[in-house]
């Protein structure tokens, strides 16, 4: 909800979208979650902390800032302070390489929700202050609808006999949300294989191409005809006449937007058949 000041005009609400520049106060806010969720439940003598915390912050000096591990403070406040220095200090971009350090690299006891709270905090404060970002399936992407978001993780979990369709949507995510390098051409590739993969773990015929795959559970889950010619020219955007995957478009032309569109609605597509089972 906007403020008093912003709802009378004296202020101006946040409309600018934070992609390559980071404010003050999304700065600050993304530290205090890191207290919040991470800091505040450290032991000073941290090495040694049985909740997982001394492996976070080992792994964040020796993989994340590649420092000696013989030059590593003995006590957290000392730690919590030269973290400090960087973090006010890091560019927009390192900012966010830090924050999606500590949930994919916490491991607590079982039950410890410690990482799913930092990822609300984080997706809640990334919307508030008009970020461009958020959290999807633990990795920073350039997807901001909780819709969106929820349908990618929803398609996520497919359970171990749909194994692969999650490789190929966590690759599509990932090659998506590359901030300083984006596959887009390869993340629509990844995108359509895990519906090509859904599709033939589904019919048991890997084997077949894509359309006579759509063919088959088109009578198998009533699946309306119109819905399955869109997804048969929705493949047609990825692939040659030799159905050799390749991107219509100019590798060069590819936008996130078309990326992204690829992603979610393949993630769509893969919870709608879902349901129809």
């Amino acid at each position: 909800m906007k403020s008093f000041s912003e709802r009378i005009g004296i202020k101006q609400p946040k409309d600018i979208i934070q992609k390559d520049f980071m404010t003050d106060e999304l700065r600050n806010s993304l530290w205090n979650g890191l207290c919040i969720c991470y800091f505040d439940k450290t032991a000073d003598y941290f090495k040694h902390n049985p909740d997982g915390s001394g492996r976070l912050l080992i792994r964040l000096w020796v993989n994340h800032f590649k420092k000696r591990v013989d030059q590593m403070p003995e006590y957290f406040n000392h730690y919590k302070n030269i973290l400090s220095g960087y973090f006010f200090e890091f560019e927009w971009n390192e900012v966010y390489d830090l924050i999606e350090f500590f949930p994919n690299n916490f491991e607590g006891y079982y039950g410890d929700d410690r990482n799913a709270e930092f990822i609300k905090y984080c997706n809640d404060v990334l919307e508030r202050e008009v970020s461009a970002y958020r959290f999807v399936n633990g990795v920073l992407s350039g997807i901001t609808s909780q819709e969106e978001i929820e349908s990618i993780e929803s398609a996520l979990k497919t359970g171990d006999k749909y194994a692969p369709v999650a490789v190929h949507l966590n690759t599509a995510l990932h090659l998506f949300s590359d901030k300083e390098k984006p596959d887009y051409r390869n993340s629509i590739k990844e995108s359509i294989s895990a519906v090509e993969s859904y599709l033939s773990i589904l019919t048991g015929k890997s084997n077949l191409p894509f359309s006579l795959l759509l063919k088959e559970i088109e009578s198998n889950l009533q699946i309306h005809k119109a819905l399955k010619s869109a997804f048969s020219n929705l493949y047609g955007f990825t692939s040659d006449s030799s159905g050799i995957r390749h991107a219509l478009l100019e590798e060069s032309n590819l936008k996130s937007e078309d990326a992204k569109f690829m992603l979610v609605t393949c993630s769509a597509f893969i919870n709608y058949l879902k349901q129809k089972q």
